[in-house]
């Protein structure tokens, strides 16, 4: 089967080749901006003769192979004035164009490229892109703009709530989110418990999330890719950009160290709230910092390197009895070289650590966990013709899993010194992606990876009877953790498990009309960590494992099919998705599961398996003094863990009840609608206003369905898993942006943002617990919001 697919692929090329192979040159370069030569991702090279055309890639090339002859050239994008250049090709020509910003003025129309909008042709689907200027706009708490904030305003994409890490992508967990930074692996992307995201919207060039139809290149997670990459850094004069705000403030500074050659770029941020907690006689503490840095430098016309890293971390304290100390740290070294004007390659070394640690002062001993990978990356891009290319590569990343080490931090606090069993793995993959329109109407993508994981040896392994960790009681019908009856050391030499996966991947565009397509896709995915939680958003504490014994790699087959839809020339766009998921292997965990500190992760986790289902629509407009969208989602997100195959024990089996019943039920993060608008009105020079408006279904929870007395003490009974919600989400923000107009003219310029979050002061539920009334002795609900109405204030700046 295999073979077939790959004879099929060479076939398609070379048949492509041949049929191309009359007189024909090629037209590539670079993109970038005049002002900075800051390269351009995304921008629209058009031939208007053939009303066809390419887009440049992640680091600002482009290439394409047309018949000899003249050709206007059309090259435009968003917030930058159009280039038109009259060529005559009849031999290969390299041009590299430069861009200016537009100068729009708000009396007049002005018609650009919108890299937000959709592109009907493609056979790309399920993909959002989110500019730095969007979302520097949206509204949020506490006026630092943020990009998982803005991220949830978009159909699909959810979150747990308020002041909850991480986001969900069409009913996925949190962990099954694949985050880049510079092709860098960031593993928890908040700081604050959730309150900020780890991305300085300063530092960050571009923002794109992929739901669904994924590109081969991608792989490692089942549910959604986000790929953010940050600017290179001005190669044409120092510039400083910032903003002080109410609880935080950040600065960057960008230049050249060698004039159109090399540049740097250096930003910071931190917060300072925790600073003014004395002035009240608080003792407690909570700030978070950060650092992007990056070097760029042009070798010549066919190799540049760029050097590039984050560092972050954030503190939380508690009367200095209690502090929390966690963040990322990457670092990517890339060689981007042209073996040719069609053949562009990217080689990229990649290191990535998270780490958290915790100090129990009154407990006397200091924790410690973290996970490091080191990550090699060889991607080729092979423009064959305007109607065909393909993408390959190879991809091999080693993992360090450390899950918990105890120290004493005083004498006199008994702890042992212990260290949990440290994991390793290795994950390799190959892929191929080719993109082709087979004709005028219709386009395809299609590609195969194969990826590979092994996991390797460690020093201690427990062995269970039956080779089940997990033992259920069939009289009192509960799962219970079972003892090992052995230990062994495997060494590191070893392998204990390995796994190899196919994940072909094909998306489809057929064209309607100028105007109007239908697209569909289908992607299979394989994810080989998975991220020990069981609170429905994730916490610096929770542990990261790899597949291997008794943990099945998550197997996902996704379909997706949707309408697309430019109205009145481009000022509108619709788009309509409809989308199944079906994932094989999600972990669950037995009641009364403790994930802390736990060297025997599998006593308490069970495989069952996951689905998701739903329709979106986005609708935008994209023009005018007026600009925004609306994004509706109604979907479904469910699990189910049924009970394993009985074992036969003194001609007895035990049939197993599994999770539910075995029945499915919802998960944490199933929100049925899911509704998100926003909008930016530009009323003049010095004022801009947005606002947005969320409407959430109340995510599921467990609340006590009953109550037993046993030896005078109450017991609550919770009844089946997720069948009651929390009350539904909604709040509306508001923001207004005021520019001098003293800057015209001057190179310092300066804005303010006013901004008020949750302005009719909903107070959403962030839980709910339940306890009994000292006076009345009766049972009562007690709600938990995180936030009310949070007014705002930023002064950002540039020069």
């Amino acid at each position: 089967m295999i073979k077939k697919k790959v004879l099929t692929i060479l076939a398609l090329i070379f048949i492509n080749v041949m049929a191309h192979g009359q007189e024909r040159f090629t037209l590539s370069g670079t993109v970038s901006e005049a002002a900075s030569n800051e390269s351009l991702i995304g921008v629209s090279i058009i031939i208007e003769n053939l009303k066809t055309g390419t887009v440049t890639n992640e680091y600002g090339f482009y290439s394409i192979t047309l018949p000899k002859g003249k050709y206007r050239v059309i090259v435009s994008y968003l917030g930058f004035q159009d280039v038109e250049q009259n060529i005559t090709l009849d031999q290969n020509q390299k041009i590299n164009f430069n861009l200016r910003e537009a100068a729009q003025q708000l009396d007049e129309v002005v018609v650009s490229e919108n890299k937000e909008r959709l592109d009907i042709r493609k056979p790309q689907m399920s993909v959002n892109t989110v500019s730095v200027q969007t979302i520097k706009k949206i509204p949020v708490v506490l006026g630092e703009a943020d990009v998982i904030k803005s991220l949830l305003l978009l159909p699909g994409v959810t979150s747990a709530g308020e002041a909850s890490s991480g986001f969900n992508v069409r009913g996925g967990a949190a962990d099954q989110n694949l985050i880049l930074l510079d092709e860098a692996i960031i593993f928890n992307s908040s700081h604050l418990f959730g309150f900020f995201s780890v991305f300085n919207p300063d530092a960050i060039k571009d923002v794109k999330l992929f739901k669904g139809g994924i590109p081969a290149r991608y792989g490692g997670r089942v549910s959604s890719v986000l790929e953010i990459f940050q600017k290179e850094g001005n190669s044409k004069e120092v510039k400083v950009n910032g903003g002080i705000g109410a609880v935080a403030s950040r600065l960057l500074i960008e230049g050249p160290i060698k004039q159109d050659k090399t540049s740097f770029l250096v930003g910071g941020r931190g917060s300072y709230a925790h600073l003014f907690l004395p002035l009240f006689d608080i003792n407690n503490s909570a700030y978070f910092y950060d650092l992007n840095t990056k070097i760029s430098h042009k070798i010549n016309e066919n190799n540049s390197i760029y050097l590039s890293g984050y560092f972050g971390r954030d503190l939380f304290s508690i009367d200095d009895s209690f502090v929390n100390v966690y963040g990322n740290a990457v670092g990517n070294f890339r060689w981007n070289h042209l073996f040719s004007d069609k053949l562009f390659s990217n080689l990229s070394l990649i290191y990535s650590d998270y780490f958290y640690g915790l100090e129990l002062d009154f407990v006397g001993f200091e924790w410690e966990s973290g996970i490091q990978n080191f990550n090699f990356k060889y991607d080729l891009k092979h423009y064959i013709n305007d109607k065909l290319q393909i993408n390959y590569g190879l991809n091999n990343i080693y993992y360090s899993f450390n899950p918990g080490r105890i120290q004493p931090n005083r004498d006199d606090s008994g702890i042992v010194e212990a260290q949990l069993t440290k994991k390793y793995a290795n994950e390799a993959a190959a892929y191929i992606d080719v993109e082709q329109q087979l004709t005028n109407k219709l386009s395809v993508n299609y590609g195969l990876r194969v990826s590979n994981f092994n996991r390797l040896g460690q020093d201690e392994l427990f062995v269970y009877e039956n080779n089940r960790p997990v033992l259920f009681d069939p009289f009192q019908l509960v799962y219970r953790e079972a003892t090992p009856v052995d230990t062994i050391n495997p060494g590191r030499n070893t392998n204990l498990s390995t796994f190899t996966n196919l994940e072909p991947r094909i998306s489809a565009s057929y064209t309607l009309n100028d105007n109007t397509s239908l697209k569909g896709s289908y992607t299979r995915l394989a994810q080989y960590l998975h991220l020990l939680s069981n609170t429905s958003s994730p916490t610096p504490l929770d542990v990261w494992a790899p597949s291997g014994p008794f943990i099945e790699p998550q197997l996902l087959d996704q379909f997706a099919l949707g309408y697309f839809k430019n109205i009145n020339e481009g000022a509108y766009s619709l788009e309509v998705e409809g989308f199944y998921k079906d994932i094989q292997n999600r972990i669950d965990y037995i009641d009364g599961a403790n994930l802390i500190a736990n060297d025997a992760i599998e006593q308490v986790i069970l495989n069952g398996e996951a689905r998701a289902y739903g329709l979106e629509l986005l609708f935008r407009k994209n023009e005018g003094r007026f600009q925004g969208w609306l994004a509706y989602t109604l979907s479904r997100s469910e699990q189910r863990t049924p009970g394993r195959a009985p074992v036969v024990d003194n001609g007895r089996s035990n049939l197993e009840t599994g999770i539910n019943f075995g029945e499915w039920y919802s998960t944490p993060f199933d929100k049925t609608h899911d509704l998100s608008l926003f909008g930016n009105f530009e009323l003049n020079e010095q004022w801009n206003f947005n606002a947005n408006f969320i409407y959430q279904t109340g995510q599921p929870t467990n609340f006590p369905v009953g109550q037993f007395e046993f030896e005078d003490v109450v017991v609550p009974f919770f009844g089946l898993r997720n069948q009651t919600r929390l009350p539904n989400f909604h709040r509306l923000d508001v923001a207004a942006t005021y520019v001098p107009s003293k800057n015209k003219g001057r190179s310092f310029q300066s804005e303010w943002v006013f901004g008020i979050y949750n302005v009719y002061n909903r107070m959403n539920a962030a839980s709910i617990n339940f306890r009994q009334n000292q006076d009345t002795g009766r049972n009562e609900a007690v709600r938990t919001a995180i936030f009310g109405v949070v007014p705002s204030i930023t002064y950002n700046f540039k020069f």
